[in-house]
């Protein structure tokens, strides 16, 4: 008997906000193993904001490609457990991540690079952290909240640190790791609620809801005497804000711009550049990808801090890969809060080798 298993495609590139038009979820059997291949029963599906990029006819340059439409979305990180191995080191019962995500079985080459290295196949200790952790702050968030923190922002003893979208899933950890480093550190969200979560839950000396008066005037209130790092997440009219705020020989550090991720007509660029040429400031983009080397590091730290309870995160979960768009779409709109994921249902082993 063959296994069939589901699969979420693009069937249209999103033309503004995402709506489950543009996705179906097709039944296909799932093809024998070959030499060096797993199977994975999939349990955990990630939603990233970046998707957003890769649901267009063409992706940024320099990124990852576009999701053909039709086609299963490869490239999306997920947890699972092995059913089948035909490949050394892994067998029946491993937790594991990879990239294929966004249907309930996967055939994933052991030893194939996805994701510039982060998602290849890769066994899991989940005997201190639960399976879903592996996607959120010991996984590729939590890889760019760290590199991007410790090692692209250079900071310094001192440093007063905005981080932009901070309730999200790396703003999140940017900000309690700012904290565990003896930063004064500031965060901003899009509603009252993350706001009393940044402050109450996550430690943050200072907060604001981006919504409730121009950006310059409310970071002012923040950080009065100015910021020294700038972590960008949004782009647009935050990152003319943190021009306007930072001292001289300032730093900002770009990961993400979900402001232009939907964006009919890209919004404008900040209006006061020249202010990097008077303070002397570094403006530098970075990828957690770029950064694999870290990964071993990261999740010992992350992982140790963890354990103490010293970090902390929050996940919306969502329920069923049917749902996994709509989880995207309310994402992008910030209804989120902390790490979004998708709980796979189990599906049994049904069909047949007619199909």
């Amino acid at each position: 008997m063959a296994r069939l298993g589901r699969e979420v495609r693009p069937v249209s590139y999103p033309r503004g906000e995402i709506r489950a038009s543009d996705f179906r979820v097709v039944e296909v059997e799932v093809r024998p193993l070959r030499r060096g291949e797993v199977l994975v029963r999939n349990t955990w599906t990630s939603v990233d904001a970046a998707l957003r990029l890769r649901l267009r006819e063409r992706a940024p340059a320099g990124y990852f490609p576009a999701f053909p439409l039709d086609e299963p979305m490869d490239g999306i990180m997920t947890v699972g457990e092995v059913v089948e191995s035909r490949a050394d080191g892994f067998t029946s019962g491993d937790t594991v991540w990879h990239a294929s995500g966004w249907r309930d079985y996967a055939v994933v080459e052991a030893e194939r690079p996805a994701l510039g290295g982060v998602g290849t196949l890769t066994k899991l200790d989940v005997r201190s952290a639960p399976p879903q952790a592996h996607l959120g702050p010991l996984g590729a968030s939590g890889l760019t909240a760290y590199a991007g923190l410790f090692h692209v922002a250079g900071l310094r003893e001192g440093d007063v640190v905005w981080v932009s979208a901070a309730a999200g899933a790396v703003g999140s950890l940017v900000v309690q790791l700012a904290k565990l480093g003896g930063h004064r550190v500031i965060g901003s969200a899009g509603s009252d609620d993350k706001v009393r979560h940044l402050v109450a839950d996550l430690g943050v000396d200072a907060a604001f809801n981006h919504h409730d008066g121009p950006l310059p005037d409310l970071l002012r209130e923040a950080a009065p005497d100015g910021i020294d790092v700038y972590f960008d997440n949004v782009g647009g009219d935050h990152l003319e804000a943190a021009l306007g705020a930072l001292r001289r020989a300032g730093r900002v550090v770009i990961c993400g711009m979900v402001s232009e991720y939907g964006a009919q007509t890209p919004p404008p660029g900040p209006g006061n550049l020249m202010l990097a040429v008077t303070k002397g400031l570094t403006i530098r983009g970075f990828r957690g990808s770029d950064h694999t080397f870290l990964l071993p590091e990261m999740r010992r730290r992350m992982g140790s801090w963890l354990r103490e309870g010293r970090l902390r995160h929050r996940e919306t979960v969502v329920e069923g890969l049917a749902q996994a768009p709509a989880a995207l779409a309310a994402l992008l709109r910030g209804d989120n809060t902390g790490k979004t994921l998708v709980r796979i249902e189990d599906v049994p082993h049904r069909g047949n080798a007619d199909h």
